[in-house]
Formats: structure tokens, C-alpha cells, sequence
């Protein structure tokens, strides 16, 4: 009759067999019914997790940026709890979404997200990416990648023709733009990551308009059961296709590109140079193209903000927002020419750190700048709706921040590329698998411009983060560098 009940205290004590006597006491005088209503609440049936796919978190209007237009992911972060510094753990699609869904640093664990929920008796659905799928490739094939069968009660592919899609058509380190559907860059082709398509249609047709309705469809059916629903945007990962009024929306004369300094990259050791940067991948020679490369990553953006919102109109819609936590996130982040370095695969922050909203109906929504990893949604949402969890979960609950946002609940992010990062509040640690290093700090240099592990008066300051990387990974068995 009641559903669960949540104590509301650092501790999240949980009073889930007696509510009616808790409330029963409160207005007998134990405590004023003001505080009864602020401790005591239904506890969250639902979980609706929606993860886009190489979404760095500035462009959103929420993190900042005064361009691109994200009015359906800003309306979902006002109801949300914001967080600044949420850092992946995997610096590429695999092993980020391998690590959240199993809350593991590295490799797999014994049971998956959804996989809990289902064996907890709940339904459990994945529409689109949540493991992890070749982009384009399984788009276009319809096929379901790395996807782990058991975490589903059911799971829906998101066909789409990517690069192939008629239109205007560019591969912008090439200069090439063409209406021909021949020769196109796709498929494990070199050139594909600076592919973009500008199209006339609805975007019906487009997987990720195909993930929202397929989702929509899930919601109506089991609205009246408990559900995990997995739903796996992949824009604004390359290609960047959308219809042409999005493109409209972000002329590239308008869009500028990160800042360049002379000598950027000669202080960062050699694992920390990808090999796609500008003067390896050709888009060196066109500096408009990098332009055209932001309008295009901002039109996929926009794209999938509307998805986003479609489904949380039909949450609204269906009665079900009062009763569902909403995650928004990406599995990292991505580089658009910061320091010259084009997509992801290393441990700078343009990666590392990632877009996080939290809507939990009866908690206030709001920011916070504690440190918080990815490994930690699968405990939060077990808290949430009060599952007991598995052993072997390496994230922690981030209820006691959605509680008080002032709190922290660690010390530090760990990320993994051809090394580790350990990214605290005030600076950021990067040790290669060579032994070189990074060190930066991030309050006068959140560029990171500066590479201070060469430098001696920073010297204590590199052991003292690189001590507290080692305990980290001492702690859950994890290799190190």
C-alpha cells in the first residue's frame, strides 16, 4: 500500500516495514510533521538510464556553453542534481561501458546493472547502445555488438544508414563535399571520424529517433510494472548525421575552435600525444573544416537533446516521473582539436570527464563539485530502490550527495588509457605505462597548458598524487602503470 520508505541521513537508514508507524510517531509528537515529510518518502520504483555515446560535457547548455542548444537536457539537469567533476573510467566505448555496467574499474564483474534489476524481478530493457556497439557498423547492420544478453528482459537494435544517408555529405580532413553516396568513408574505413551528413527528413529514420520511440513504446507497456529501460543514444558519435535544420542552426562561421598555444605538446610525455591530432589526421591544412567539425558535433548534439526530451515528456505524460529516477550521462568524453588531439583514447579532461544528471523525485535538485566515477551509478541505483547490492562493486552511492550536495563521497577519479589518471579537486595526475608523467593544476590551468611533473617545486605534490593513485588502485586489486 505504502511502497517503500527512505530514511533521509547520510546513513540512508532505511524504515521500509513500518512506514505508517514512523509517520504515526512523527505526528504524536516524536518530530513536527515538517521534518516527518522532509526524512520520510516514497521510495523509486523505476529507473530510466539514458546514455549518449562521445559527449563531451562543456557543450551542454547545463556545463556552460552558450551555443549549443540543449533545452530538453537543461530542463531535465533543473530537476536534477548537477555534477561538475563526474569522471568515466574506460577512455574509449568498451571499456567505459563495460565498467559502468558492472561498476568495475577494469574488466567484467559478476553481475551487470540491468542484469540486478532483472534478477531482483523487475523489467529490464535496453534500446539502442549500452554496451558496446561499432559505430557505424552494427548501426548500420542492425546487429547488437558486445551486448551481454542476460542483464536484458528484452533488447532493441536502432538500425541506421550513417554515412550512407543521402545528403550533403563531408569528410572535413579530406575537403571532400559530395551529394554521391559512392566512395564514402564508413565501416572500419581511416577517415570515418570526420564524417557528416546533412539530410532532408523528419529524423525518423535516424536510430536515435528510433531508440526514443522504441522507448516510449516500453514505457506505455510496462507503466505499471517496476522497470530498469536502458535507452542508447549514439549522437553525437561520428558519423554526424542529422537533418539538415540542425546543421542550419550552427552556421560554422560562428563556431570557434579550442585555443592553440606554440610548443602545446612539448612537455606531454609520448603516450600522452594520440595519434589522431591535426597534423597526423590532414584537417591541419582547412581551419574552417575544424569549424564545420564543432557545427556538425553541435547538430548531432541538438538532435539528440530532442530524443532526450521526447522521453521525458512521455514519463511526465504517463504518471511515472514521481515514481522513476532518471540518469543522463555519456560514456566519456571526446576531443574536437583541444591541443590538436581529435576524438578520444587518453586522459586529458576534454576525455576523462563526462556529463552527470541525477533526477530523483524528493530530492533537490542543484550542483555539486565533489568528485564522483561512473562506477558509481550501479550502487546509487541500487540504493535508490532499495536493492541490496552484489558483492564485488567497485563505485560507491552517491545518495549521501543527492542528499547534500556540499558532501564528498571520494577522493578521486581513476581513468585508463595508455596509463592512469587520478584526478582530484584541485589537480590532475596522469603516470603512462612507460613511467612518464603528467601533472597539472587544474585551478590555475584548467587546460592543462602546463605540465608541472617536470618541474621540482612540484615535486611533493606528484608523490603525495601519486600515492593516493596507488592506494586507489592497492585497494581494488587494480594493475598499475
Amino acid at each position: 500500500m505504502f511502497g517503500a520508505y527512505q530514511f533521509n541521513s547520510a546513513a540512508s537508514v532505511r524504515c521500509p516495514a513500518v512506514p505508517t508507524a514512523c509517520l504515526l510517531w512523527a505526528l504524536l509528537g516524536g518530530f513536527s510533521e515538517e521534518l516527518a515529510a522532509q526524512i520520510y518518502r516514497p521510495g523509486i520504483r523505476n529507473v530510466l538510464f539514458i546514455v549518449s555515446d562521445d559527449l563531451r560535457a562543456s557543450v551542454l547548455g547545463c556545463y556552460g556553453d552558450s551555443m549549443c542548444q540543449t533545452p530538453n537536457i537543461d530542463k531535465l539537469a533543473s530537476q536534477s542534481l548537477i555534477f561538475d567533476r563526474a569522471y568515466c573510467q574506460g577512455t574509449v566505448c568498451g571499456p567505459s561501458r563495460t565498467s559502468f555496467m558492472y561498476s568495475r574499474y577494469k574488466g567484467k564483474g559478476n553481475v551487470t546493472l540491468g542484469q540486478h534489476f532483472r534478477q531482483n524481478g523487475r523489467y529490464s530493457a535496453r534500446i539502442g547502445k549500452i554496451f558496446h556497439m561499432r559505430v557505424p557498423g552494427d548501426i548500420i547492420a542492425g546487429t547488437d555488438g558486445q551486448d551481454v544478453p542476460q542483464t536484458w528482459t528484452e533488447r532493441f537494435n536502432s538500425q541506421g544508414n550513417e554515412a550512407h544517408t543521402p545528403g550533403n555529405y563531408a569528410c572535413l580532413n579530406l575537403n571532400i563535399f559530395t551529394t554521391e553516396l559512392e566512395g564514402r568513408q564508413s565501416t572500419k574505413m581511416p577517415h570515418r571520424m570526420f564524417v557528416s551528413v546533412a539530410y532532408d527528413g523528419s529524423g525518423a529514420d535516424q536510430p536515435d529517433h528510433k531508440t526514443a520511440t522504441k522507448t516510449i513504446e516500453l514505457l506505455q507497456k510496462h507503466r505499471d510494472e517496476q522497470f530498469f529501460i536502458a535507452a542508447g543514444f549514439v549522437r553525437p558519435h561520428y558519423p554526424m548525421v542529422a537533418p539538415r535544420q540542425y546543421f542550419a542552426t550552427y552556421p560554422w562561421q560562428k563556431t570557434t575552435v579550442p585555443e592553440q598555444r606554440l610548443g602545446d605538446l612539448d612537455d606531454i610525455p609520448k603516450l600522452g600525444v594520440p595519434g589522431s591530432r591535426s597534423a597526423m589526421n590532414g584537417i591541419d591544412k582547412y581551419p574552417d573544416n575544424q569549424k564545420r567539425m564543432w557545427a556538425a558535433y553541435y547538430a548531432a548534439v541538438t538532435f539528440m537533446d530532442e530524443q532526450v526530451g521526447r522521453l521525458v515528456d512521455e514519463l511526465e505524460r504517463l504518471g511515472l516521473r514521481e515514481s522513476t529516477a532518471i540518469v543522463f550521462t555519456s560514456d566519456h568524453g571526446y576531443h574536437l582539436g583541444d591541443h590538436t588531439f581529435w576524438q578520444k583514447n587518453n586522459v586529458h579532461e576534454q576525455v576523462t570527464r563526462v556529463p552527470l544528471l541525477i533526477s530523483v523525485p524528493g530530492f533537490k535538485p542543484g550542483r555539486t563539485d565533489s568528485i564522483v566515477e561512473l562506477v558509481d551509478l550501479f550502487p546509487t541505483l541500487c540504493e535508490l530502490t532499495a536493492l541490496s547490492l552484489p558483492d564485488g562493486l567497485h563505485g560507491t552511492s552517491l545518495v549521501p550527495l543527492l542528499q547534500d550536495h556540499s558532501v564528498a563521497v571520494k577522493n578521486g577519479a581513476l581513468s585508463f588509457a595508455k596509463g592512469t589518471s587520478w584526478r582530484t579537486r584541485d589537480w590532475s595526475y596522469m603516470q603512462y605505462n612507460d613511467g612518464t608523467e603528467e601533472l597539472y593544476d587544474m585551478k590555475n590551468d584548467p587546460g592543462q597548458f602546463t605540465n608541472l611533473a617536470i618541474a621540482p617545486q612540484h615535486a611533493t605534490t606528484l608523490q603525495q598524487q601519486a600515492a593516493q593513485m596507488k592506494a586507489r588502485l592497492k585497494t581494488f586489486r587494480v594493475k598499475s602503470p
